[in-house]
């Protein structure tokens, strides 16, 4: 069955993720994955439908409905096979707080990418500092890491950053985690 990533964002108020809902269900689509916050005062999310094949294009035309409530984007995915079992990798889970200051995701990003990881997930946030004033900077990134990855390098690596970027940066130890949800 096709799927589809649909992009949200809006105005933050009660009902946006029900008249979401109401569209993709009136097409026969089921939604399987989301994550959606409030952002300065914008609800923005990223969802993931299927949808039968017969009713994309009526799906996708009708979340153009949702104008001046929502603003949706829809963008093909890959379909999930479930025939073969699911290829197993190894998670690494990053945790990072320091005094916010410009460029800490690029760094850390960077850092990643030129490891050959791709995140999986990242959440962020700055919140007051309870004793030195200023905004603290947080970080959670949870990482692929691919089988010719050396994880001892990736650590040494983030080790050398926190001390560049003066923030403290915890590693955990790599899970075995499956790579279809």
């Amino acid at each position: 069955m096709p799927r589809l990533v649909l992009t949200v964002i809006g105005d933050d108020r009660a009902g946006l993720v029900e008249a979401l809902s109401q569209v993709v269900t009136a097409h026969g689509a089921n939604w399987e994955d989301s994550q959606m916050a409030e952002l300065a005062g914008k609800f923005a999310g990223v969802v993931v439908v299927s949808v039968p094949a017969d009713q994309n294009d009526a799906l996708t035309d009708a979340l153009r409905s949702l104008d001046g409530l929502l603003e949706v984007s829809a963008h093909p995915g890959t379909e999930v096979t479930r025939t073969a079992p699911a290829e197993e990798h190894e998670r690494l889970t990053i945790d990072l707080i320091g005094n916010d200051h410009p460029g800490i995701v690029r760094d850390v990003s960077s850092s990643l990418a030129r490891s050959g990881l791709s995140i999986e997930s990242m959440t962020t946030g700055s919140r007051e500092a309870p004793m030195a004033g200023g905004l603290l900077f947080e970080a959670h990134v949870v990482v692929r890491i691919p089988p010719t990855v050396d994880v001892a390098d990736v650590r040494a690596g983030l080790e050398r950053l926190a001390t560049e970027l003066l923030v403290d940066i915890s590693v955990t130890e790599p899970e075995r985690s499956s790579a279809a949800h």
